[in-house]
C-alpha cells in the first residue's frame, strides 16, 4: 500500500541554518502520526514546508502521488492538505460561525457556502450553542476546538495539526488527544506535532522523534512508550 503522504529526504533552511536535516515521513491513510521533540527540534518548520508556508531547502512532499515540494500554501490546501496551526490564528472579532465559514476558502466558497455540516456540529457540541458569540469570548480549550473544527470545514484528506494542545489544562489536553482517536475512528488521516509525548505516543500508530532537526527515533506509538532511551530523554515533555 502507498502512503497517502511520502516525505523524502526533507531540509528546511533558514538563513543559512538548517531547522531541518534531511528527514523522511511516511502518513498512511487512516493512520495518526505524531513527530515530537523538545522546542526548537524542527517540528513546526517540518509542518510548514509540509503546507507551503516555507520552501523546502531540498527533498521530496509527495502527496497522494504528486510532488507538491515547493508548491504555494494556497495550490497545496486545495489538495485538501490542512494545517491548524499551532496558536489557532482565529478571528477573534468574527463570530464562532464566521470563523467556521472561513474554512470554506479552500473548497472556493468562503462566506457563499453558509452551511456547517451537522456531523462538524455533532463532534463539537460546545461550539453549538456559541454559533453566534464572538470567537475573542472563547476560553482556551474552546477556542482550539473551533480552529479544530475549521480546519474540518475544510474537508481534508490529511489533517495537519500543530501542538494543538500547547497551553491547555490537563483536562482539556486529555480532551483534545481524546477527539483526535475518534476522528481518526470515523476514517480522517492526521499528522500531529506535540510536545505532550506520552499522552501522544498512547493515540499514534506511528510515530517520529526529532532532536536539531534531525531524526534520532521513530516506530510505532507503544513500542516506542517501552523505549528506554525515549523514557529517560524525553518522556519528562509529557508527564502532564
Amino acid at each position: 500500500m502507498k502512503p497517502l503522504l511520502n516525505v523524502s529526504s526533507l531540509k528546511v533552511n533558514y538563513g543559512g541554518v538548517y531547522a531541518v536535516k534531511k528527514i523522511s515521513i511516511k502518513v498512511y491513510e487512516g493512520q495518526i502520526v505524531s513527530i515530537t521533540g523538545a522546542n526548537g527540534a524542527g517540528k513546526s518548520s517540518t509542518l510548514n514546508a509540509l503546507t507551503g508556508i516555507y520552501a523546502p531547502s531540498s527533498g521530496e512532499i509527495v502527496f497522494r502521488g504528486e510532488n507538491i515540494a515547493g508548491f504555494h500554501a494556497h495550490r497545496i490546501v486545495k489538495r485538501r492538505l490542512v494545517q491548524v496551526p499551532e496558536g489557532r490564528h482565529l478571528f477573534p472579532n468574527l463570530t464562532v460561525r464566521e470563523n467556521l465559514f472561513t474554512g470554506n476558502h479552500c473548497l472556493g466558497r468562503f462566506f457563499l457556502g453558509k452551511f456547517i455540516p451537522e456531523n462538524i456540529l455533532n463532534i463539537f457540541p460546545m461550539l453549538r450553542d456559541r454559533l453566534d458569540t464572538s470567537a475573542s469570548s472563547l476560553s482556551g480549550g474552546q477556542a482550539q476546538m473551533l480552529a479544530l473544527a475549521r480546519g474540518l470545514m475544510a474537508q481534508p484528506l490529511l489533517l495537519l495539526l500543530d501542538e494543538p494542545t500547547l497551553g491547555l489544562d490537563p483536562i482539556m489536553v486529555k480532551e483534545v488527544l481524546n477527539l483526535l482517536s475518534i476522528l481518526r475512528k470515523q476514517g480522517l488521516t492526521i499528522l500531529v506535532v506535540e510536545q505532550n509525548v506520552r499522552q501522544t505516543l498512547e493515540i499514534s500508530d506511528y510515530a517520529y522523534v526529532l532532536e536539531s532537526g534531525r531524526m534520532v527515533m521513530e516506530g510505532r506509538g507503544t513500542e516506542l512508550l517501552n523505549d528506554s532511551m525515549l523514557v529517560k530523554s524525553y518522556i519528562g515533555f509529557g508527564k502532564s
